[in-house]
């Protein structure tokens, strides 16, 4: 076939949900009354919504027709075995449990093997993944490529994880390691994927030293047809059997399945370990559920079931990851800095280049977060000294980046809207000069950007 330029989704639209058209006045004032945190912002208020990518999708014809096959007994459902079926045919672990969402099954992982003063490797943690290691007094210590500190630079698999540096942190810190993780792919680094070559020397090093290796896998599908498309030898391969050979190096894996899971609650905690396992169940039934339904219903199973079926099929991961691309390069064709390359579920803005007369602890990422929702009622989440620059002890410094997200929902925009959504970004690249930073005025000390209020620097 010829290889035509046009994207098209892979799928025809069933039914529609209207959406809201606000004036700029309304926006500042829904703004301000939320205390300039998009965040707080009333969904209503809204008209494009790239907040996040996590449970924000579009589920198939075939995963609604599978919420009324949901077997909502209490225990031993139906439900989860035909889940837990198609788990262990993508994973290959013995161990499957499932949780309301990925960070119960980050913390009751942590909880379950971290003590105080240990160190948890990672290529970068996520905002949830490093409360939940923090929570336990232990440290999230991110040791990706020095490519994938810098927004600009080109590499094909920005989210590796320093091998050398890895190596070196096992050798002086092995005994407070209780295991590694590596995050595919990596969302706090812009959705950089991670390559096979580099999850064989994690593997190696854990072998060597003698440690378990994870996944953080809430996009394993966008990872495996990164490496199809990238790394040699994959290029004739399907994207799940490269996923499975991505899960068969780890040793157990924690999921949110609202993002490649294609559903709109749930995850599992998954593993080979077989007293973690125990130990986990044990925590799960005091704090989740009985182990065959670990919070979620019957139909949430049977739609995560489904999901991880069509999440690896080529014609949506093929458009999944060319309509991000095709955003990216709407907006470096006119000079607006992104992380380079695309990744593979969002478009990550660096506000920081963008915005260079707004120091980083005057938050430039919220600045232009802002700025976006004021002029096109669009929302977009700050990653950068908001999120990652508070520390344990209670002390601030500058975030590694200071970026803004466009995180685009499955399935759910089409290319017009993602054209109206360039036409915003370039709209407020031209007026970046007039934008100001913000002051916090209230925050909790844990995952203090989803709830905190902030005022504009006068």
């Amino acid at each position: 076939m010829k290889p035509f330029l046009t994207i098209i989704e892979p799928f025809r639209i069933k039914s529609v949900e209207p959406l809201r058209f606000t004036r700029r006045e309304e926006r500042e004032s829904a703004l301000k009354e939320a205390g300039w945190n998009v965040f707080r912002l009333h969904a209503d208020d809204v008209l494009i919504d790239l907040l996040t990518d996590s449970g924000t999708g579009a589920m198939s014809s075939a995963q609604w027709g599978a919420l009324i096959q949901g077997d909502e007994s209490y225990a031993g459902s139906r439900s989860y075995y035909r889940f837990r079926d198609v788990v262990q045919d993508l994973t290959g672990y013995r161990h499957i449990i499932p949780t309301h969402q990925g960070r119960a099954a980050e913390r009751i992982l942590f909880h379950t093997i971290l003590k105080p003063g240990q160190v948890v490797p990672n290529n970068n943690h996520f905002d949830t993944t490093r409360a939940n290691i923090e929570v336990e007094k232990a440290e999230a210590r991110d040791l990706v490529i020095p490519e994938g500190k810098v927004p600009s630079a080109l590499h094909l698999f920005k989210g590796n994880i320093d091998l050398a540096l890895l190596e070196r942190t096992l050798d002086e810190s092995g005994g407070k390691i209780p295991l590694v993780m590596v995050t595919v792919t990596n969302n706090s680094g812009g959705g950089q994927p991670v390559s096979m070559e580099n999850l064989r020397g994690v593997r190696a090093l854990c072998d060597r030293y003698r440690k378990p290796f994870f996944l953080d896998a809430c996009r394993f599908a966008e990872n495996a047809y990164f490496i199809k498309l990238r790394e040699p030898g994959y290029a004739d391969r399907t994207p799940k059997s490269i996923a499975q050979e991505m899960f068969s190096l780890a040793d157990g894996c924690t999921m949110s399945a609202k993002k490649d899971g294609l559903a709109n609650i749930g995850g599992f905690l998954a593993m080979n370990d077989d007293r973690w396992a125990e130990s986990c169940r044990n925590l799960l039934i005091l704090t989740e559920g009985f182990p065959t339904y670990g919070g979620l219903a019957g139909y949430d199973l049977e739609a995560i079931a489904r999901g991880l079926e069509e999440v690896v099929e080529e014609p949506y991961l093929r458009y999944r990851l060319r309509s991000t691309a095709y955003l990216a390069e709407k907006l470096e064709a006119a000079g607006v800095p992104t992380i380079k390359p695309a990744g593979g579920h969002a478009v990550y803005l660096d506000a920081r280049a963008l915005l260079p007369h707004i120091p980083p602890l005057s938050y430039p990422g919220i600045a232009l977060a802002n700025a976006l929702y004021v002029e096109g009622g669009i929302r977009s989440v700050e990653i950068g000294t908001v999120m990652f620059g508070l520390h344990p002890d209670g002390t601030e410094s500058a975030g590694p980046m200071d970026l803004v997200r466009l995180a685009i929902p499955r399935r759910v925009y089409t290319q017009s809207h993602i054209d109206y959504v360039a036409e915003v970004v370039l709209l407020v690249a031209a007026k970046k000069d007039r934008l100001r930073g913000y002051r916090i005025i209230s925050a909790p000390k844990i995952l203090r950007h989803f709830t905190a209020a902030f005022e504009p620097l006068g």
